[in-house]
């Protein structure tokens, strides 16, 4: 029984020597890396020092954002406009910028895993031009005389939405026939030469 115990003991100590010498090394680690203390400086910004998780959903968004604003949120500037044809517009919204529309209308993202979540399946598309007419002419600071073309477009999406409650009380709600109508307007310049009469607004 001695020998046993022995080596119990042995066990024991050289477990805890083990976790005293990782937990020395992280200490030293962390201390000798990074701007703390902002290089041993007298500046000392409290909390301010050390690092604040921040959730990846917010970069996420930050993201999404400038993806909007880099393809759907410009209003684009195109040639002039065939004389004698009718201006038709020929670039209906694309299915990313239809699922862009329904994110901020009926939001799915953000959920807490195993809390509540959502999700969006079978997803079918219908596109519909409601209308397609073009202004007349006129001056427009920063751009000049230009013509305004108008396109709306009725976009009906069809799809199947799944809701997941983890608390308090367990459960899961299927809708298989969830129906979202949004309206995506395609609206961009055609720049015009000579436009008669155009009078430049007074400053």
């Amino acid at each position: 029984m001695k020998p046993r115990k022995v080596t119990r003991m042995t066990r024991y100590l050289n477990s805890t020597l083990s976790r005293i010498c990782l937990w020395s090394l992280a200490i030293m680690t962390i201390a000798s890396t990074g701007c703390y203390g902002l290089g041993g400086s007298n500046i000392n910004l409290g909390f301010l020092e050390y690092p604040i998780p921040v959730s990846p959903y917010y970069q996420f968004l930050q993201e999404q954002k400038f993806h909007n604003k880099e393809r759907y949120d410009r209003v684009p500037i195109l040639g002039p406009t065939t004389s004698g044809g009718s201006a038709v517009a020929l670039d209906p919204p694309s299915d990313d910028e239809v699922m862009q529309a329904l994110e901020q209308a009926r939001p799915v993202q953000g959920g807490i895993p195993l809390l509540w979540e959502k999700q969006r399946n079978d997803v079918r598309i219908i596109k519909e031009k409601i209308a397609d007419y073009i202004d007349p002419p006129r001056f427009y600071p920063l751009i000049g005389p230009a013509q305004l073309h108008h396109a709306h477009y009725k976009c009906t999406i069809y799809f199947d939405e799944r809701t997941t409650v983890g608390y308090p009380v367990p459960h899961t709600l299927h809708d298989r026939e969830a129906i979202e109508v949004v309206y995506v307007d395609h609206n961009h310049f055609h720049m015009v030469g000579d436009v008669e009469p155009y009078t430049t607004p007074n400053l």
